[in-house]
């Protein structure tokens, strides 16, 4: 066997297509069993660019004139099936006449290889978009279940641990005949009207740096002081409690259903944790709770009801009125006052 031979065997075998044509004129020369496989057998005078279809000719000649060699992509149809064929052309010398050497391979794998990974590639950047918008989805509900400093403890360590919080007042109000108006009320109107109401006193207390910990129904419970210490947490809850009314004031002269509302403030020392393994809730527990809870109770009509310690930090910005003592379960007798702005209500102190 010759040193041609041989050379085309190895050629065969590689898979890779050759072919050699003179210089002017692109007549062909040479070309390998690969090659006629892909492109069909040149007849005798036909040129490169026309067997090969698709080749940039204007690229080709330029590239050629100025000696480097010219590197495409052409396909082609073979038995029903498209290939991408590199096509990579270069210019040799045998003796002093210019020859073309081309040589092609069938990238279609490659090709279809990087196309898996453009479409994987999209997938997971789609992917990890709805990922992204899930974790914000789910932070944005959880900010909305407990204040920041937890939620950050509880997305780094998976638990949060129970704290006590000496100085903390609480705001606590009830909406008077709610359970009669849900009763005899569409669904859909009750829970429109108790979104518009606290809506706005999510406003309000965010307005005061209060934090809004719960509603239960028609109760809505904030505090100040926790879990960020505020020295004026005593008047933040005050501030929001008569904004609270106010307004509710304010709406029903414009609406249809008129809303009247209980509060009680209390003062001092609660614990605040993540309460439940499956459904988490963010309570607060103590006596200021408690206090708010039994006093909101005991209110009239759009009244705010506090205890008289609370009362050297509400003088100077409130109207106090005398509510008496009073033996409140759990807590033992406390001299109560009636806390009120600078707003009238009808039944406001």
């Amino acid at each position: 066997m010759s040193i041609a031979e041989i050379n085309e065997q190895l050629l065969r075998s590689i898979g890779v297509g050759v072919a050699i044509a003179r210089m002017p004129g692109m007549e062909f020369i040479f070309y390998n069993e690969p090659f006629a496989k892909w492109f069909g057998e040149p007849v005798s005078g036909s040129t490169l660019t026309e067997v090969i279809e698709g080749l940039d000719q204007d690229n080709l000649a330029s590239v050629l004139e100025n000696g480097q060699p010219f590197n495409g992509e052409v396909q082609i149809k073979l038995k029903r099936r498209s290939l991408v064929i590199a096509v990579s052309i270069s210019v040799t010398k045998n003796g002093f006449e210019p020859l073309l050497v081309v040589e092609c391979q069938n990238i279609t794998r490659v090709r279809e290889l990087e196309g898996m990974i453009d479409s994987y590639s999209s997938m997971v950047e789609r992917n990890t978009r709805q990922l992204e918008r899930e974790k914000e989805r789910v932070e944005r509900l959880l900010l909305n279940l407990m204040p920041r400093s937890v939620y950050e403890e509880f997305k780094t360590f998976g638990v949060v641990t129970p704290q006590l919080y000496e100085n903390v007042s609480v705001v606590m109000l009830d909406l008077i005949d709610f359970t009669k108006f849900a009763a005899c009320t569409d669904p859909t109107v009750t829970l429109s009207e108790l979104n518009d109401i606290f809506t706005a006193f999510d406003r309000i207390v965010e307005q005061f740096g209060c934090e809004r910990i719960k509603t239960i129904g028609d109760a809505y419970l904030a505090v100040s002081g926790m879990p960020i210490a505020t020295p004026d947490h005593a008047r933040s809850v005050a501030n929001c409690a008569v904004r609270f009314l106010r307004f509710l004031d304010r709406r029903n002269q414009s609406y249809q259903h008129k809303w009247q509302a209980r509060i009680g403030l209390g003062t001092g020392s609660v614990v605040g944790s993540v309460v439940g393994i499956q459904k988490y809730v963010y309570d607060v527990f103590g006596p200021s709770v408690n206090m708010a809870s039994r006093l909101q109770m005991m209110a009239e009509p759009m009244t705010i009801v506090a205890p008289t310690e609370m009362t050297y930090d509400l003088i100077d910005e409130f109207r106090l009125g005398d509510f008496g003592t009073h033996d409140i379960k759990g807590l033992g007798e406390m001299k109560l006052v009636t806390v009120a702005s600078n707003f009238r209500s009808a039944k406001a102190v």
